[in-house]
């Protein structure tokens, strides 16, 4: 009878089991990122005969349907508008925040077409650096924040979206206040894998590209990561991924996603580029020899200084991508 309780408490024990592997690839690659958004972003509106047309429209809808006919992209909201006008009207399927509603649209003709007066998006193209691969499952995370529609800082819902190669080819240094930027030529045509999840804790997917020759490192536990020196790794010409020393200066086990606040301290990184830059999101921090964080963000007011998110909250985001 010992035997059959001591057998039930084991089985009722609760398993906490994760899909991410123990060890790891390390990122530091930069990748061409383009996302295409579930919908039409509206970003703006301009004037048709000095009259603003906005209906019940905000900056940030998003149109799904035109007169209940789906909208992938900016082509087909055109092809079906024109296809769809009664009365000088289209109706709007529209997306704001969680809710969804109708809406008659009234359209304007001028110059012997109709106008609809808003500006529209569908597509956001990028640079960033990748955090991980997980050898295992192929799964990838990179960033380490949200990609956001640059004129309404609204989180893109991805449709399709594809990492791919690119090269560096200068750097816009930060100074304070105004954060610089990595400057790229893309190669669209080279892809390394798709994406199918954008949080605020990074964007994730398949890596589809070859994994040959491959080293990993050891995931590190948050409670392992100590006060002191680390390093990150990242590129600043062309492919090439370098590693560039920091000094890690507080951990909040706490916080959502800046867990890490570090200090730049290689001088040939703080030469080349002034501070952290945008296209700098991403890179992994490793210290002894294990990966513990991703590169998220800048203080402006003193860019040599930033913030990173623990590896362990990534991969836990990327386990159902």
């Amino acid at each position: 009878m010992k035997k059959a309780l001591i057998f039930l408490l084991i089985l009722l024990l609760p398993l906490n089991v994760l899909a991410y592997s123990s060890r790891i690839i390390p990122g530091g690659k930069t990748l061409g990122i383009e996302v295409q958004n579930d919908g039409v972003i509206i970003i703006g509106f301009y004037k048709i005969n000095n009259k603003l047309n906005k209906n019940d429209l905000k900056v940030g809808d998003v149109i799904t349907k035109v007169n209940n006919k789906i909208v992938n992209n900016v082509d087909d909201l055109v092809t079906e508008i024109e296809n769809n006008v009664k009365n000088d009207k289209v109706n709007f399927t529209v997306k704001r925040g969680t809710k969804n509603f109708n809406t008659d649209f009234d359209l304007i003709f001028s110059g012997g077409i109709y106008k609809t007066g808003i500006y529209v998006k569908d597509t956001v193209t990028g640079i960033g650096t990748l955090t991980y691969i997980d050898p295992e499952t192929r799964i990838f995370g990179a960033l380490g924040h949200e990609i956001t529609e640059g004129t309404t800082g609204k989180l893109i819902e991805i449709k399709t979206g594809s990492i791919f190669k690119n090269s560096i080819t200068s750097i816009t240094r930060s100074k304070v206040g105004s954060p610089g930027t990595k400057n790229a030529r893309f190669y669209a045509g080279d892809t390394f894998g798709y994406i199918t999840k954008n949080t605020d804790k990074g964007i994730y997917g398949k890596y589809t590209s070859n994994l040959d020759n491959y080293e990993t490192l050891e995931v590190g536990k948050p409670s392992d990561l100590k006060i002191g020196s680390a390093n990150i790794y990242t590129v600043l010409k062309e492919e090439e991924v370098k590693s560039y020393e920091i000094n890690i200066s507080r951990i909040n086990q706490d916080a959502n996603i800046k867990n890490i606040r570090f200090n730049i301290t290689s001088q040939e990184l703080i030469d080349a580029t002034g501070g952290i830059v945008q296209g700098m999101s991403g890179s992994p921090i490793i210290q002894d020899n294990k990966i513990f964080g991703a590169v998220t963000h800048v203080i402006l007011d003193s860019p040599t200084s930033g913030y990173g998110i623990f590896i362990t909250t990534m991969l836990v985001e990327g386990e159902s991508a």
